[in-house]
């Protein structure tokens, strides 16, 4: 390892294999998202990983965040949540374990370093009382409330997934201490997000078939909204289908705006854990290599 690679911030990478053991045919949340990823990012050497495997996040956690009838329903229920989030065997235990995965790098993000969860399914459009979007469980909701338990003041979320992260801002609206600021397309699924909420909830919608130097400019906006918060930990929900390839949207991100994202993440010099969501190209492993190795210090050469 050179110089520079030496000054690269080893990542802490939440990860259970059995997040890749379900599926729906022609679905495009599957495994292969973090299949791929996993396998890009044990191979590249640009980046030092420590993999950890998530624990299930606690019943006590889960009902912080969604209402105890639904957390209930979900264990039990065998039939479709919506026309677009399936019944899988399980699904129960697989969104207490990404949900886990968003707690553990939580905490490790409280303790100075950096870390991020790579599990599925994704959070961001679960709501307090229903599954949608592919979401079950919000992770990341249950992370900044759990968060707020342990001790933390001020907590920030900021979500780049192209999709309005409309689930993550029902859980957060008007919670002391808390908040929450959206990039993403608009009109897009799941139609919301158009404005700021008061107290704490900050939107940013950009246009479809935006350049992206216009989604980078929103992204900045809300970056500096941000700041001005002052939070002492920051959640990052990060999607990936902004990209110009991704099949569920109409953007032109490339892999070095998502490098760029990862730098201004960086710049921010505060406790920051990360969750996947969203991103259903086949170039996802690239793209998250990306965005990592500019949270981490590296040059997005590396992920050539």
């Amino acid at each position: 390892m050179n110089i520079l690679e030496s000054k690269i911030q080893t990542l802490t990478v939440f990860f259970d294999p059995r997040c890749s053991t379900y599926s729906h045919p022609g679905h495009p949340e599957r495994p292969e998202r973090v299949i791929l990823t996993v396998e890009r990012l044990s191979r590249q050497q640009h980046l030092p990983i420590i993999w950890q495997q998530p624990d299930s996040v606690s019943k006590t956690a889960s009902i912080r965040a969604h209402h105890q009838s639904y957390y209930e329903a979900l264990s039990s229920s065998t039939s479709d949540f919506d026309e677009d989030t399936p019944y899988y065997p399980g699904i129960h235990d697989h969104a207490l374990r990404a949900a886990g995965g968003a707690l553990g790098a939580m905490k490790v993000a409280l303790s100075g370093k950096p870390a991020f969860s790579l599990m599925r399914p994704p959070g961001h459009h679960a709501l307090p009382e229903r599954a949608m979007g592919f979401c079950y469980l919000n992770s990341m909701a249950i992370a900044v409330l759990e968060a707020l338990r342990l001790g933390a003041k001020k907590v920030a979320v900021i979500d780049f997934d192209v999709h309005h992260g409309n689930g993550t801002e029902a859980i957060l609206h008007g919670c002391p201490g808390v908040m929450f600021a959206s990039v993403h397309q608009s009109p897009c699924y799941p139609g919301s997000g158009l404005a700021h909420r008061s107290p704490n909830i900050f939107n940013y919608p950009v246009p479809t078939d935006s350049m992206p130097a216009v989604y980078r400019e929103a992204f900045a906006e809300a970056l500096a909204r941000l700041t001005a918060f002052d939070p002492d930990l920051v959640g990052v929900s990060a999607g990936f289908d902004a990209y110009r390839l991704d099949p569920l949207a109409q953007q032109h991100l490339e892999k070095d705006d998502y490098h760029w994202i990862g730098t201004q993440i960086k710049a921010l010099s505060r406790p920051v854990f990360g969750v996947l969501e969203g991103g259903y190209s086949e170039d996802l492993g690239q793209l998250v290599e990306a965005f990592l190795l500019g949270w981490c210090g590296g040059s997005n050469q590396g992920s050539r």
